[in-house]
């Protein structure tokens, strides 16, 4: 895409994060409800997920959880932009808009421990439960990308630019897949010891070797990390076979277009949306002409030697 569909696709996140967080800091004034027909405003703190979600769990488990959760999800938002094959605005945009309000309520997790929640819908014998922007948002965010899926499903999923082959060249794939998790399983490592040594060593100045606190506050930090470890080499190595794709699909289809070229059968290169080294279809091009010019002139040769015998 061009820089100017990049800062549409952008834009919607930041407009999202920026709304949510002026909104929520309106609501933080709220001292009483504010009733403007079945639309009440009163503050709530969520301190679980979407509508209250895993409130219950504790709060070192819950609050870290949660907000690496939603960087988690900002880090594969990226990803998927830069993986999907086509530019279109609507589904683009509607991602942008989820994330957006996602990372508006991971900053109040991160900033004040719990969610603002301030919208209720309804009357008292019958509301929604309490929500905000970034909620609604969010919903807003799905009905894009559905209705994305349903309009473009055919130009995200052509049948025309899939590979038969799962794997195009496995060995290289393969390599390229494990190297991506080595790297993301070392950096992952170093997080772990630096944070892990970090807490406990902080724990300790403040209470002292308690073997009780210790284990109440390091042992669902280290399981939560464990997961999201396996979550993020899973998607690393979905990832590279991915990205490995792009790169081993052309230079196979380059390779298969030499040797039909030599073979005398040559067809034109066209490589899938999304591949890399898109210039080796001009390159194929050029060779396919300089072949074709090559025939001509032979024939011509074959022609002017035949009438000089005669």
């Amino acid at each position: 895409m061009k820089k100017r569909e990049w800062l549409i696709v952008i834009l919607p996140l930041l407009a999202t994060w920026l709304i949510d967080r002026v909104t929520k800091v309106w609501a933080t004034g709220i001292t009483q409800l504010k009733s403007f027909g079945p639309i009440h405003f009163v503050l709530h703190h969520n301190h679980g997920a979407m509508l209250g979600l895993f409130s219950d769990l504790p709060s070192v488990l819950r609050i870290v959880s949660l907000s690496t959760g939603g960087a988690f999800l900002l880090c594969t938002y990226a990803l998927i932009q830069y993986l999907l094959p086509i530019k279109s605005l609507t589904l683009r945009s509607g991602l942008s808009i989820l994330i957006g309000g996602i990372i508006g309520n991971v900053t109040d997790r991160i900033i004040w421990g719990y969610v603002v929640d301030f919208i209720v819908v309804g009357t008292p014998s019958l509301s929604s439960p309490a929500f905000n922007l970034a909620d609604a948002l969010q919903w807003l965010g799905y009905a894009l990308i559905v209705y994305a899926i349903i309009r473009e499903g055919e130009l995200l999923w052509p049948e025309n630019n899939v590979r038969k082959q799962y794997w195009v060249n496995m060995p290289f794939q393969l390599k390229y897949c494990f190297i991506l998790m080595a790297v993301g399983l070392s950096l992952t490592l170093i997080c772990l010891v630096f944070s892990y040594t970090y807490m406990r060593v902080t724990i300790q100045e403040l209470v002292g070797n308690n073997a009780f606190l210790l284990n109440k506050f390091l042992v669902p930090y280290v399981i939560t990390f464990i997961i999201i470890c396996i979550a993020f080499c899973a998607i690393l190595f979905a990832v590279g076979r991915l990205i490995s794709h792009r790169i081993a699909g052309p230079l196979y289809a380059f390779e298969r277009f030499l040797k039909t070229s030599l073979e005398g059968t040559s067809t034109p290169l066209k490589l899938r949306a999304g591949d890399e080294f898109k210039h080796l279809e001009e390159l194929a091009e050029q060779v396919n002409e300089r072949l074709n010019q090559i025939k001509k002139e032979r024939t011509v040769n074959v022609i002017e030697y035949k009438d000089d015998e005669n």
